[in-house]
């Protein structure tokens, strides 16, 4: 008796998607205005999804209140009104995608969330563009 829950959040930040073993000429044709030397931002939306089944003495799947808080401090702390490329450690050398931003945030969020819940995290980069990890 599975029950599915989700918590949306959002965040703003900054980065730009560059390949330094590139030319700028490649880097241009590939990643498009996403390559501008003066970074582009992103207002990304975020929804974490936990399945498992409900605690019989709590009704709860897992406690909102502290997923929310768990998401707060883990994750837009650390990408809220930042810049990826310089800001976050985890992308100094590695090109910061929505779908490395996803694994990213997945693998911060595993860490703390008990292997018991499957977790799934969807980001939207644009409205009509998001990513999701897991995939399956």
């Amino acid at each position: 008796m599975k029950v599915a829950v989700f918590r949306k959040e959002h965040f703003n930040a900054a980065h730009r998607l560059y390949n330094p073993n590139w030319s700028d000429n490649e880097n241009e044709r590939v990643f498009g205005k996403c390559n501008n030397p003066n970074w582009h931002g992103h207002n990304y939306e975020l929804i974490v999804k936990l399945v498992g089944e409900p605690d019989p003495d709590t009704g709860y799947v897992y406690d909102m209140k502290k997923l929310s808080d768990l998401i707060k401090q883990e994750v837009l702390e650390k990408f809220d009104h930042k810049n990826l490329n310089l800001d976050v450690p985890e992308f100094e050398k590695t090109n910061p995608t929505a779908e490395n931003i996803v694994i990213l945030i997945y693998n911060i969020l595993r860490e703390k969330i008990e292997s018991r819940l499957d977790l799934k995290i969807t980001l939207y980069e644009t409205e009509r563009n998001y990513v999701e990890y897991p995939a399956s």
